[in-house]
């Protein structure tokens, strides 16, 4: 069992930035492509961004494209999610969560085993 641990969230004004952490004590960190997720209260979670094992490859929800970088140090047992330019309707909890799947179906929240408990953003207007 990956025990995940997440990060980093607070409260920032619209058009802010946040930098996500998401780390773990587990040696099998690289065997695993990790991503982020968000939910807002009284809607579904949803699929943020990914990172395969090696992070040479990202993947992003539209919505957060060219504002959100998504990176990981396997050394120290973390992915990252740097947040620009946030928005009001970004507010919700953020979780973290490891996948021992590939390719590019990042955004398949089913394929993903282990969940951070969550980190909360809340960006004001």
């Amino acid at each position: 069992q990956v025990q995940l641990v997440a990060s980093g969230g607070g409260l920032v004004q619209a058009g802010g930035s946040l930098r996500l952490s998401c780390g773990t004590s587990d040696r099998t960190f690289s065997m695993y492509r990790m991503g982020w997720f968000r939910q807002a209260p009284g809607k579904e979670r949803e699929f943020v961004a990914a990172i395969s094992r090696s992070g040479g490859s990202t993947y992003y929800a539209d919505s957060v494209k060219g504002r959100f970088t998504i990176s990981r140090d396997n050394a120290k047992k973390t992915v990252f999610l740097q947040m620009n330019r946030l928005k009001p309707e970004e507010t919700a909890n953020y979780y973290c969560a490891g996948s021992p799947v590939e390719g590019a179906t990042a955004d398949n929240q089913h394929e993903y085993l282990y969940w951070g408990q969550g980190t909360q953003v809340t960006v004001s207007s």
